[in-house]
């Protein structure tokens, strides 16, 4: 969340952060300094009235020394003790509604992110690799069903629609990629792998700001207190929540593995078709913690790890920057990369990279001891290193050939142990 002495002191400047953003959250900022000068005043009254409250008890054993009627002193203080209650349920209440306010405005864009209503403002920054040249490309749908490599009837069988089943090769294909993404992260770019549980608690989801805003897209208990985790972000950052690091722990980065859970399904039609929006899909994040002055700098190089798989895989795509309009709710700035399907005719988005500032940390209580022993927000950074559908999509419609095989890119080939993938029926 954002830091209220910066909304206190700067209001102006904050509102004008925020609009450009979607929405009309800049709106709460009024409110927030109402609900924060409320609070501040009771905790004000409260402190003189338990100060007087002291003072006359002591003037009472006083009085009752000297043989003194001290009846009207101990009305009053007891008129105090009612009061203070009073003051205590107030600012409880505004504690809370405070909290709710400060949780429900997003994250200030970075003072250069590309203004822009949606997402037709996202400039592209950078393009790599080429198109490749297929003659009437099939797409991933087609190629698995004449390869047995995915069955979405047994998916809607066991479970529902947007859910995919893996077999034969297609899981051996899904475990390849995985132990690739793994390797390429924790054995090149230094990142410690981690195994987290798939099921979070609730204030984990509000840590990373998952929550309140996106629950409804979110698989809950029927209690609303554990999720499935939409995001390996969520248990990773969250490792840390609580806690306070010291300026030698940092920076931190971690990756790991998990399914991950959404009740999106977008709309019907071929831009969703197959796999593209599924509600369980498997991801390889990358997560950084770090010093607030190296933030944005490292976040260059997160992205960066991120393609690397692309770019390994021999995988053409582009890199564009979110707008103000577009940005994600904790972020501060974003980069998307979005790999190239020949079977969509599109691209389509398999890593986000964000920086999110101290925004997550101060949600989480996430600090670190500076060189001046003063504690100090962290910075957090995030990004898919890769989501697996899409990547899986790119690459068998990018490496298919005349024959209906698949060709599997060098990279890849010691991990799923074949150079190809043909017919059944070959």
């Amino acid at each position: 969340m954002l830091d209220i002495r910066v909304i206190r002191e700067n209001p102006e400047e904050v509102k004008a952060r925020l609009k450009p953003r979607s929405g009309d959250a800049w709106m709460l900022v009024d409110e927030v300094l109402k609900c924060d000068e409320a609070r501040r005043n009771a905790e004000t009254e409260k402190q003189a009235l338990q100060s007087e409250r002291n003072t006359t008890s002591k003037q009472i054993g006083a009085l009752k020394k000297k043989g003194e009627d001290t009846s009207a002193i101990e009305a009053r203080v007891r008129e105090i003790g009612e009061r203070i209650k009073g003051l205590d349920a107030q600012v409880e209440e505004t504690s809370e509604k405070l909290t709710s306010l400060l949780m429900s405005i997003p994250n200030m864009p970075h003072a250069e992110c590309p203004v822009g209503a949606d997402e037709t403002a996202n400039p592209e920054i950078k393009v790599w690799g080429e198109k490749p040249a297929i003659e009437n490309p099939k797409d991933h749908v087609e190629i698995s069903a004449k390869l047995g490599m995915i069955s979405f009837e047994d998916a809607t069988r066991i479970t529902g629609s947007g859910f995919v089943v893996y077999r034969g090769v297609g899981a051996r294909l899904e475990r390849a990629l995985i132990n690739f993404l793994l390797d390429v992260q924790s054995g090149e770019h230094g990142y410690q792998e981690v195994g987290v549980p798939f099921i979070v608690k609730r204030e984990c989801m509000e840590g990373t700001g998952q929550l309140p805003k996106f629950e409804d897209d979110m698989y809950g208990t029927e209690s609303q207190q554990m999720f499935l985790a939409p995001t390996a972000e969520v248990p990773v950052t969250n490792l840390y929540r609580d806690t306070l690091l010291q300026e030698s722990d940092l920076p931190i980065k971690m990756c790991a593995y998990t399914p991950c859970f959404r009740r999106e399904a977008g709309s019907a039609g071929r831009v969703n078709r197959g796999m593209i929006r599924i509600h369980q899909f498997d991801k390889v994040e990358l997560v950084q913690i770090l010093k607030p002055e190296d933030s944005f700098r490292e976040l260059e190089v997160l992205r960066s790890h991120a393609e690397a798989i692309l770019q390994k895989l021999g995988l053409h795509y582009r890199v564009i920057e979110l707008c103000t309009g577009d940005l994600g709710f904790s972020s501060a700035k974003t980069y998307d990369i979005e790999v190239w399907a020949p079977g969509q005719g599109q691209y389509l988005e398999v890593s986000s990279c964000s920086c999110f500032t101290d925004y997550q940390a101060r949600r989480m209580k996430l600090r670190y001891k500076d060189a001046d022993g003063k504690n100090q927000f962290c910075h957090t950074l995030n990004g898919s290193g890769t989501a697996l559908p899409r990547l899986y999509v790119a690459l068998l419609e990018t490496y298919q050939q005349p024959d209906g095989s698949v060709r599997i890119p060098e990279a890849l080939i010691p991990y799923f142990g074949a150079d190809s993938i043909q017919p059944v029926n070959a």
